[in-house]
């Protein structure tokens, strides 16, 4: 793939490996469609939402940009019974996964939302070869909008960033980056392959994998704990300010995907922005130097996982981690500082061992908005062969459990978000903002 992301000459599919190689015939097929999709793309004046095959070429459904968001707000019409279709959740839906419809579906489509589909002539039909879909689905998300439900997200932030000279800002950002590929490296030798994507925070970075599914957020959280293992190795040998110390969080959330304009084409790399990003800037923004943050989500755990009753089953974090903790057997072998790795376990706070059936402490986060949002503080141990590596805030470094008292009379919005967070839960938060803002809450799933 060429920097612009455009199909190169040797016949490369986009996304896909050296050995991905489609017919010269497709080949030219996907150059005409990539052509004509930035035509009608106008430097991100407009973006598709999906397309069908036709044996001359393809239909298309291209939008303006700002034509989803006026859509979603769109009051229904009660007399034809428009008024209780949900907007929002038909246009989630028709940008995730993969965009290919049937025919009278895209018509369908077309037919609700008022467009007319447009139509994009090629020499030859295309080929239903695996690669080419793949490159053709590619390309119409590079110039479209796409919405992911379930996807594991990092967030790494440099603390006192603001405080370094540009150069030690330099440094420490490099560093950083230098421990994402150092992870990388190591799990990849354990066959484990993390695609990983970023963007930077101008203090930090978003992360996450590629691929989706509950193996791929599993695996995005051993990484997590193997970038935060190479950090806290390189900055024990450092000196001066060219190792960051870090806060960290990883949360499980929906999020929107796009492509932004970088001069006449979109950029190779896409960028995130959702639910999930919020969560995670929230939470960090209160966290602790070197504390490891997760957020309190639902998700799967992958097929063959003890915990789970069924194939796919839905867990919450602390079935999760618990999972994650056994997972991380995987690691064992691999080096840091020429040391082995013997053994490696990860638990939330509150409960001691991985086996502990006492429930995590969870905290709520209030924001300045008054918003509230529950985490759990994550502590992991590496075993090296004569040295351990402890990884997050233990339970001394953390806020002492709430004692029992009546709420405060005053109501501002952090005591009224604390309330609502109990009746929600059935939990009885602190009267006081502790240290870092934070309350600390306990109770089970």
């Amino acid at each position: 793939m060429t920097s612009t992301g455009e199909i190169s000459d040797a016949g490369s599919v986009p996304g896909g490996n050296a050995e991905s190689t489609v017919s010269i015939v497709q080949r030219g097929n996907l150059k005409a469609l990539e052509a004509a999709l930035r035509k009608q793309w106008r430097l991100g004046q407009n973006i598709v939402l999906c397309w069908s095959a036709d044996e001359r070429g393809l239909l298309v459904i291209f939008v303006p940009h700002y034509f989803l968001g006026n859509y979603c707000a769109r009051v229904g019409n009660e007399a034809d019974g428009s008024a209780d279709l949900d907007n929002e959740a038909f246009v989630r839906d028709l940008i995730s996964g993969r965009r290919r419809k049937q025919r009278d579906e895209l018509f369908a489509i077309a037919e609700r939302l008022d467009v007319a589909p447009g139509f994009i002539k090629l020499e030859a039909p295309l080929a239903e070869e695996a690669q080419v879909q793949d490159a053709v689905e590619q390309l119409i998300k590079r110039y479209g909008l796409s919405y992911v439900s379930d996807r594991a997200v990092l967030l790494f932030d440099i603390a006192e960033f603001s405080l370094f000279t540009p150069f030690e800002q330099a440094s420490q950002l490099n560093s950083l980056s230098y421990s994402f590929n150092s992870a990388y490296n190591k799990l990849l030798a354990k066959g484990i392959e993390v695609h990983f994507s970023r963007t930077t925070t101008g203090d930090g970075y978003y992360l996450w994998n590629r691929e989706l599914g509950p193996e791929a957020n599993r695996d995005l959280f051993i990484f997590m704990l193997l970038v935060v293992a190479d950090n806290s190795v390189a900055r024990a040998a450092s000196h001066g300010n060219t190792v960051p110390v870090i806060r960290t969080a990883f949360h499980i959330g929906s999020h929107y995907e796009l492509y932004q304009a970088e001069g006449v084409n979109p950029t190779v790399h896409s960028y995130i922005v959702g639910d999930v990003t919020i969560e995670l800037a929230r939470m960090v923004g209160e966290a602790l130097p070197d504390q490891i943050l997760v957020g309190h989500f639902e998700s799967s755990l992958p097929e063959d996982a003890e915990l789970a009753a069924q194939p796919l089953a839905k867990v919450y974090t602390p079935a999760f981690i618990q999972h994650c903790s056994r997972a991380l057997q995987a690691i064992t072998g691999i080096q840091f500082a020429g040391k082995v790795v013997a053994d490696a376990r990860c638990y939330l706070s509150g409960s001691s061992t991985q086996d502990d059936r006492r429930a995590a402490r969870r905290f709520v986060i209030v924001d300045k908005h008054g918003l509230a949002r529950h985490a759990y503080n994550l502590q992991a141990q590496v075993q090296l062969q004569d040295a351990s590596i402890a990884l997050g805030l233990d339970e001394s470094s953390l806020p002492a459990p709430p004692r029992r008292q009546p709420m405060p009379v005053g109501r501002g919005k952090a005591t009224i978000a604390l309330e609502e967070a109990r009746k929600q839960h059935g939990e009885e938060p602190d009267t006081l903002l502790q240290r870092r803002r934070y309350d600390a809450l306990s109770g089970e799933e």
